[in-house]
């Protein structure tokens, strides 16, 4: 070897090895150092739970808070969290948990059975203005309270010690341990919060990294904003020690086209969806990275029963009437979903979905007539307010056409980024708004409770005092046959006033790694990262 060769060698070896490294990808790296790189579709409006709102919210705060309730990976099933352990009264009314002692804060502190008293009377607390504070009216009390027809004192709730935990149900509510890890019933650090500008204060900053103090097995380390949360591994963790991933990165994808190249790149584990024209591709080439989930949800529209046209029930339906769900299904989804003709997906046990009657298209145009719109004349042009995402896009251009072709209706298309089109559903600026609708808990009621008059999550502006009557009767009806038929028709009547379109029941198509172990199939999407982790597939 010439002089100054093995130099040269050497160098060599260091810059094919800089180069390599260079190359590294977020996945190989992630499968050696436990760091989880995931998509959740859109970047998160906030993170304070009592104020999340989109569905992929979950996603984050269950990395960094935990609940009285945990879930088993595998089937969602209620195990011990915060509480080590708990008891229901015979008649299903009082439930006591006994919370664990090693349970801490962030910042070190105790987690007491105060705290989540107080975070659930910071829900309820009128000027909070919580969209899901519906959720809590399970609890005695607490309707009323939120309503600011009573004082805290008659919400059933008791702290007899800092660990242990009282709650009085207005009605028996099977259901009731599965509510306990949704992002509207976890704790929040009061302290932390009324620093940083008082507990029940909308705009409040506190839910930011280097600010932000949670109980849950990670800790919130950043946010960059529309691209990465990254949360780390918490110390205080009462269950630290079975805690697989090191980290977790959250992607924030506006596209999903974009979301599926990340994934070819190897920048991302696991995507939050999958571009339709992609599901076939995969299907046939590279079936070991597709997934096809049952999922309890639906997708729909809202219609602004308060806005000109849209104020008749006959309009409303022909709407409804004129989609071909199987055509958008078939041809333009590609992932399994099925057309929704209930808004309550079926398999849920002990409940059948109110089916309309399956009327033609020809009924439609009469009724459009009947309600003095032949054709559509007359009608204005109604806006059709969806959020960024090809598959939106696409769903609203086939409805586009269907009522041009069909009824003679026009629809302009209004696109809007979460945030905005999240502030324009609150406020009813809109006249037709894509949604969806995942289920917190497996019930019917988890789908009809949010058109019950006064709910934070209606935002059509329809009341029905015979829906809200079934509805109330059926959450104090034991016997379960007599309860699924108020539910039915509960849900009859919503389908009859058509406040809401639904267009297909869901199924949750995605890519991953076969890395990524403990990812199970469950119905609400739900995967506790305790029972995650990355290895050899």
């Amino acid at each position: 070897m010439r002089p100054g060769s093995a130099s040269l060698a050497l160098l060599l070896v260091a810059l094919v090895a800089l180069v390599g490294c260079s190359r590294a990808t977020n996945v190989a790296t992630g499968d050696r150092a436990q760091v989880l790189h995931r998509s959740i579709g859109p970047d998160l409006a906030d993170l304070d739970p009592h104020l999340a709102t989109q569905t992929s919210s979950y996603s984050v705060l269950s990395s960094l808070l935990e609940g009285l309730v945990a879930e088993d990976p595998r089937d969602l099933g209620p195990v011990p969290g915060v509480a080590e352990r708990w008891e229901a009264s015979p008649d299903g009314l009082r439930y006591t948990f006994h919370l664990r002692a090693d349970a801490r804060w962030s910042n070190g502190d105790p987690v007491k059975s105060e705290d989540f008293i107080g975070s659930w009377k910071r829900v309820l607390t009128p000027s909070l203005a919580a969209t899901n504070a519906g959720q809590l009216y399970v609890i005695q009390g607490a309707e009323a309270y939120n309503k600011g027809d009573s004082d805290f004192s008659q919400v059933g709730l008791r702290a007899p010690d800092n660990h242990t935990l009282s709650v009085t149900l207005e009605h028996p509510a099977p259901w009731f341990l599965s509510l306990l890890s949704s992002p509207v019933w976890l704790p929040v650090h009061l302290p932390t919060v009324q620093k940083n500008g008082g507990v029940a204060a909308r705009e409040n900053a506190w839910a930011v990294p280097g600010k932000w103090v949670g109980n849950g097995p990670f800790d919130l380390v950043s946010w960059h904003r529309g691209q990465e949360i990254i949360v780390r591994r918490s110390p205080t963790y009462w269950d630290r020690a079975h805690v697989r991933l090191s980290e977790i990165h959250f992607h924030a994808f506006d596209s999903i086209d974009a979301e599926e190249r990340a994934f070819r790149a190897g920048q991302i584990h696991l995507t939050e969806a999958l571009p339709p024209d992609r599901i076939e591709t995969y299907r046939r080439e590279s079936p070991e990275l597709l997934r096809t989930d049952p999922l309890l949800g639906t997708y729909f529209l809202r219609i602004n029963v308060r806005r000109p046209g849209l104020s008749d029930a006959r309009i409303r339906q022909a709407l409804s009437l004129a989609v071909d769900r199987s055509s958008i299904v078939e041809r333009l989804l590609h992932g399994g979903q099925k057309p929704a003709l209930s808004f309550i997906p079926p398999g849920l046990a002990g409940y059948a979905p109110a089916l309309p009657d399956r009327r033609t298209l020809e009924d439609a145009r009469n009724l459009l007539a009947e309600a003095g719109h032949p054709g559509g004349k007359g009608l204005p042009v109604f806006d059709f307010l969806y959020n960024t995402s090809e598959t939106h896009r696409t769903v609203a251009e086939a409805l586009q056409e269907m009522w041009r072709r069909d009824l003679g209706v026009q629809i302009r298309l209004v696109n809007q980024d979460v945030k905005v089109k999240e502030d324009s559903r609150s406020s009813g600026a809109f006249e037709l708004l894509q949604s969806s609708w995942i289920a917190d808990y497996a019930d019917p009621c988890a789908f009809l409770e949010i058109w019950r008059t006064g709910s934070g999550n209606n935002f059509t502006g329809w009341s029905n005092a015979d829906f809200d009557g079934d509805l109330f009767s059926a959450l104090r009806t034991a016997d379960p046959a007599a309860r699924g038929a108020l539910y039915a028709k509960a849900e009859r009547l919503l389908l009859a006033e058509a406040p809401i379109i639904p267009l297909y029941h869901y199924t949750h198509v995605f890519l991953i790694r076969p890395s990524v172990h403990g990812w199970n199939p469950t119905l609400l999407d739900h995967h506790p990262y305790k029972g995650v982790w990355l290895g050899e597939p």
